[in-house]
């Protein structure tokens, strides 16, 4: 089953050009030093414990308004979408967002890895400070390496295909709107992933928790 959030009107009458997708924001400041060490995404396997390693990313999605940028947390355990952020730029608060809603609402009681990419909201120092206010080691990805970030490649791609690209959104508030309810009434409810036994994260999250 295919939920279908979003604008009535989708796809018909789309006219006039595509923006062009955004390239990377330059940040001057400050950049952390950080290695893909033997904690990095390329590892085989997934953490038995939930809250252990957490991964993150950022996409965009088109909007009449212009791009609307999401970034995401995702517990790599329970593949649970555990924090997120939506905005119209992509700076560092963005991603600062996404990792302080997603320690609010899981208050995790041990030691976290959170793994990304190499770009630079996630390597700045700024950013490094936060993690480290929190209690949050990071670690990223071998440069060139994309699948050292598959887990959340892989929700991207499943919410652009059920979803983002699915429809035509007018304002980033309908794009927005349409990303809470397939994350928090869909997804993480309600999605079953092979990886999980055909079980939704909340699903596996309760069965592993009992």
């Amino acid at each position: 089953m295919r939920p279908a959030p979003g604008p009535a009107d989708a796809r018909p009458g789309i006219t006039g050009q595509a923006p062009q997708a955004p390239a990377d924001h330059h940040d001057p400041r400050p950049r952390r030093r950080l290695a893909a060490g033997p904690d990095r995404p390329g590892l085989p396997g997934r953490p038995g414990r939930i809250d252990a390693r957490w991964c993150g990313d950022i996409t965009y999605v088109a909007t009449d308004e212009g791009w609307l940028y999401l970034a995401t947390l995702i517990d790599i355990a329970s593949r649970r979408v555990i924090g997120w952020a939506t905005g119209d730029h992509l700076r560092r608060p963005l991603v600062v967002d996404a990792l302080q809603h997603a320690w609010d609402d899981r208050r995790p009681h041990g030691p976290v890895i959170f793994q990304s990419d190499r770009g630079r909201q996630y390597t700045s120092a700024a950013y490094g400070q936060v993690a480290d206010r929190l209690g949050i080691r990071l670690s990223v990805g071998r440069r060139g390496q994309c699948w050292d970030n598959a887990v959340a490649e892989s929700f991207f791609a499943t919410i652009k295909g059920d979803l983002l690209d699915e429809h035509r959104w007018p304002t980033r508030a309908a794009a927005r709107s349409a990303i809470f309810e397939y994350v928090e009434s869909w997804y993480n409810l309600h999605r079953l992933h092979s990886s999980l036994g055909y079980r939704s994260p909340a699903e596996f999250e309760a069965a592993t928790t009992a």
